[in-house]
């Protein structure tokens, strides 16, 4: 795998985790006014892109673990800061869900 492969990696990592923060930011907005109705679909979507993101994490950590010496730039960094925001981001939301479930019952 070479820097190339690498940065569209990054790429990939930063998009598919924007898409998903995206998501759950604007569920977010949606609960805490009180609007249940797209919270399965939101966070389905979320998780996709997550998955995505997190599939191409793996491709990485699979070359360095079968011996290939990678470059690490900037992008790939910055990719993986994105996900594990949004990994957080994503526990979060689950748990402001709860909250804001029992506030309007």
């Amino acid at each position: 795998m070479n820097k190339n492969d690498l940065q569209m990696l990054g790429f990939e990592i930063v998009a598919y985790s924007g898409d998903a923060r995206s998501s759950l930011l604007g569920l977010l907005k949606e609960i805490r006014g009180g609007d249940f109705s797209n919270v399965e679909s939101k966070l389905q979507d979320a998780d996709e892109n997550l998955k995505l993101a997190h599939n191409a994490q793996t491709q990485v950590l699979a070359n360095e673990a079968s011996g290939d010496d990678l470059e690490l730039g900037f992008i790939f960094i910055h990719g993986q800061d994105h996900l594990m925001t949004t990994l957080l981001l994503r526990d979060l939301v689950q748990d402001f869900i709860e909250l804001y479930q029992e506030k309007y019952r």
